[in-house]
């Protein structure tokens, strides 16, 4: 009896002190842990380039589905695969434990949440214990959309679940990493929650790494785009500078990425075509990460370097010169176009 009450006299004293050394509402809930093993119904929506791939390895990790995409082609190859489809995000709520979102923006995210026959349009009781956001969009929106949820209840508690939570998961690898289920997770919101989360994204990913609080997942997202555009220009202005002053590109590559200049850009994910197999650049930069995400992802650090009153001077001029891509007629290929289409840089043959 006494080591009872010294148990819950020290859960009581973590408790008060995770409540009082906090002053933030999503850090006020005593930590608790949480079961993944309630996840039987998972929920997909989203079944683009990306979601679809990652709810195939879902499926293939044998988790029950039930999914919704606006494209009534992809819902019905889902269909005759024999996975149950819905109409509305709010009927996938309705059938899952947990529901996953894989958008193009954060006004498609809200809508969806927020939206006519939306996820969280039950009123303020909810089926999922968890919602999981791997969409790209800014950390503001991801922070909103978390104290939305946890505002809910459960309908039905299960462990130590009391309310709905929410988890920012945006993915890092592309259509390759998501076909291959190589995918990196950057993951915000209660590190608890994530524990118990991990395993299902694991079905998906190969990594998984926890940000911080809300919103510090879509945060890490922007961040690591904006620095992957960023060397991207760079690596691409020096080439194209080299070829002008009489330098071959597979030259100056050997001596980047035998050095100090050295990058993914260069070494993973070489720009200039003919210097690289397996890469956008070597099929007409087509297949790869389009220059208008890239746009959309620059546009998010931009305005949130401005919100928070950061310079960010290399920010925006990314943010123009994609811009600037994308308006010139090049917003499907691949970002590293930026090296043909911006710098007038050359094949490797010329």
């Amino acid at each position: 009896m006494a080591m009872m009450k010294m148990k819950i006299n020290g859960y009581r004293l973590r408790t008060l002190l995770s409540t009082s050394l906090s002053s933030s509402p999503f850090h006020s809930v005593p930590s608790r842990t949480f079961s993944s093993s309630s996840f039987e119904n998972v929920g997909f929506i989203g079944l683009g380039n990306m979601g679809s791939r990652m709810a195939n390895n879902l499926l293939k990790a044998g988790y029950k589905m039930t999914v919704h995409d606006v494209n009534c082609n992809v819902m019905k190859k889902y269909s005759d695969m024999g996975v149950s489809t819905k109409q509305t995000p709010f009927e996938v709520a309705e059938a899952s434990d947990v529901v996953i979102t894989m958008l193009p923006s954060s006004s498609h995210v809200l809508n969806v949440y927020n939206g006519p026959d939306g996820l969280l349009q039950g009123g303020d009781l909810l089926t999922p214990q968890l919602f999981i956001d791997s969409s790209t969009i800014d950390p503001q929106t991801s922070r909103k959309l978390a104290v939305s949820v946890s505002n809910c209840i459960l309908k039905e508690k299960k462990e130590n679940w009391e309310n709905p939570v929410m988890l920012d998961a945006p993915v890092s690898g592309g259509v390759v990493a998501a076909e291959a289920g190589s995918l990196t997770f950057m993951v915000g919101g209660s590190e608890d929650v994530y524990l118990a989360a991990k395993s299902l994204l694991l079905s998906m990913g190969k990594n998984t790494i926890f940000c911080g609080g809300p919103g510090n997942g879509s945060v890490a997202k922007i961040c690591n785009n904006l620095a992957m555009a960023i060397s991207m220009l760079g690596l691409s202005e020096a080439l194209a500078l080299g070829q002008s002053l009489g330098i071959t590109a597979s030259t100056l590559t050997k001596i980047f990425n035998s050095s100090s200049a050295r990058c993914w850009s260069s070494d993973s994910y070489n720009p200039v075509p003919g210097v690289m197999q397996g890469v956008p650049s070597s099929r007409n930069y087509s297949g790869g990460f389009a220059s208008k995400l890239m746009a959309k992802d620059l546009n998010l650090a931009a305005a949130s370097a401005e919100e928070v009153g950061q310079r960010c001077p290399l920010t925006f001029l990314a943010q123009n010169i994609y811009t600037e891509i994308c308006n010139d007629g090049h917003e499907t290929e691949d970002f590293s176009c930026v090296f043909q289409h911006y710098y007038s840089g050359k094949s490797k043959r010329n």
